[in-house]
């Protein structure tokens, strides 16, 4: 690999997927393609670009542009977007591929853009291909051990997350006392987690999880401060991971945010 396309939605993770591939002397284009990409990505990568996600021709033509072969995506881009007035216009390219697809969930708008890029020439690359060790494994990841009661809270939402999962529905959800309080659909982890926190009166557990059948190209959970944040404002006390099933950005930093506000983090 020479060069490394990122395809990049908000958060940090497509920061640390540069560095990585930089470390390794690797040449690399990023693409912006929601607003709100974190800013440090300029100042890492060897050359910027940003293309709304709806432009898929103009994305092709850069990436061909710029020789790029290999490519990943990586960073939050919610499907709010898809709904939301004048923040996608799509192009033709777009147009065709969203008239093929079926339905849309998650995977099946995915899947479509992992196919027209692989059709086009493009190896879309495992997205923890370069980020390993972001993969936590089981355990406490905190100073706080979770009690008895978050435990049981958290073992119930990771099985209740794998079914929102495998459903294709979203993969947080947020519970207490062994009750569903909020379903992460179209608007997004820190919503669905703000929304359930106000259901339960603080006291709660967000689970989060990889699907059953999670395709590694694309949308492996991420986990990072702004989630912890989003937890922080809804009086969460815990979250459940899963072990090879979750990326977490910025991962002394995350887990010192979490021990400043009493959270435990559990990896399954």
């Amino acid at each position: 690999m020479e060069t490394l396309g990122i395809l990049c939605g908000v958060g940090h993770l497509p920061v640390e997927v540069a560095n990585s591939a930089k470390e390794q002397g690797v040449r690399v284009v990023a693409i912006g393609v929601v607003p709100g990409i974190d800013a440090e990505l300029k100042d890492v990568v060897d050359a910027y670009y940003e293309i709304n996600i709806g432009k898929i021709g103009k994305i092709f033509k850069t990436l061909k542009n710029e020789k790029v072969v290999d490519v990943t995506m990586i960073g939050k881009v919610t499907k709010e977007v898809l709904y939301k007035a004048g923040m996608i216009v799509p192009d033709l390219r777009a147009l065709k591929i969203l008239a093929k697809v079926p339905d849309r969930k998650d995977d099946t708008i995915m899947k479509a853009i992992v196919q027209e890029l692989e059709g086009g020439g493009f190896r879309v690359m495992n997205q923890t291909e370069l980020i390993k060790p972001l993969l936590p494994k089981s355990g406490v990841l905190t100073k706080r051990e979770p009690t008895a009661e978050e435990l049981a809270d958290m073992e119930f939402g990771f099985q209740m997350a794998k079914a929102i999962g495998g459903l294709d529905i979203g993969q947080t959800v947020v519970v207490k006392n062994r009750a569903v309080m909020a379903v992460e659909a179209i608007e997004g982890t820190d919503k669905c987690i703000l929304r359930g926190g106000e259901l339960g009166k603080g006291g709660v557990i967000v689970a989060k999880t990889a699907k059953p059948n999670q395709d590694q190209r694309f949308d492996i959970p991420g986990f990072g401060v702004t989630t912890l944040e989003s937890m922080v404002k809804a009086g969460a006390t815990g979250i459940i991971l899963e072990s090879g099933g979750a990326l977490i950005a910025e991962k002394e930093k995350t887990i010192a945010f979490a021990d400043e506000h009493n959270i435990t983090i559990v990896v399954k």
